[in-house]
């Protein structure tokens, strides 16, 4: 089985911390060299340091807000012109917990500009340097809500729809040209962000943070969180040549928690 990356340029958005690092930290592992994107910089140098360079690897970073999307152009628009990226990780911080009938329009304006806009602004820029190289991997990071929504996350539920549909469209018109588009749904996974939506419940509740941790991995059939190399292990095959049969599809990733198929 091919999972050899070496001479792949991967983009690996949210990769500072959480299941985005874990994904930049297992593509270098195959060989890939890795270009890290995210808003902080102090993080991306710290994760720039934990990528494997024993194949000749050469791994950057570029420093930017996905909430500016001219900025998050620009940057990404001169990576490209420098080199030809075969794989994109999409992938950022999900919207804040709450129910939907208390969202807000802003709320939702932003959650779609932050995942469904960004993700198609960068695989916009990537594709013709897929296309001309004959490969391309597009991968995204989403959520088992996809499949059943999760509740308190009416915001997120919506917009990883959209982006589901999104990506089954992309796949279905560039598949003739060896890209490939998939998605990672996570379930529960060992991240700050989990911590955050732990807290939130356990602040709504009056439940000691513990106790909804605990309950809550009660109902996974694993009885644990994911961790997020267990994600980004999902990640990193759909990366590779192996995996080139395979787009259009939603990988779930969550323990067994998902009730559907």
């Amino acid at each position: 089985m091919d999972i050899n990356l070496k001479g792949k340029n991967a983009l690996v958005g949210g990769s500072s911390k959480g299941i985005g690092k874990a994904s930049a930290i297992e593509l270098a592992a195959l060989g890939a060299n890795v270009t890290l994107l995210a808003r902080s910089k102090e993080r991306l140098e710290a994760t720039l340091q934990l990528l494997d360079t024993s194949q000749g690897q050469q791994h950057d970073y570029i420093a930017v807000d996905f909430s500016h999307q001219d900025e998050l152009e620009a940057a990404v628009a001169m990576a490209v012109a420098k080199k030809t990226f075969h794989i994109l990780v999409n992938n950022t911080g999900g919207p804040p917990a709450g129910p939907i009938t208390q969202a807000s329009k802003e709320g939702f304006l932003q959650a779609y500009h932050n995942h469904l806009l960004c993700n198609h602004l960068l695989s916009i820029l990537l594709i013709p340097g897929m296309k001309k190289a004959a490969y391309g991997r597009i991968v995204n990071i989403i959520s088992t809500s996809v499949k059943a929504p999760l509740q308190g996350l009416g915001v997120s539920n919506t917009t990883r729809g959209a982006v589901a549909s999104w990506a089954k469209t992309m796949a279905n018109e560039l598949a003739a040209f060896g890209i490939t588009v998939n998605n990672v749904l996570p379930g529960a996974t060992a991240t700050e962000r989990l911590q955050e939506i732990i807290d939130n419940k356990a602040d709504k509740t009056g439940a000691d943070p513990a106790e909804v941790s605990a309950h809550m991995q009660s109902e996974i059939p694993m009885q644990r969180f994911g961790k997020p190399e267990e994600i980004a292990a999902a990640v990193a095959f759909l990366a590779t040549p192996a995996a080139a049969y395979i787009t259009g599809t939603n990988i779930t990733v969550d323990g067994g928690r998902t009730p559907v198929l």
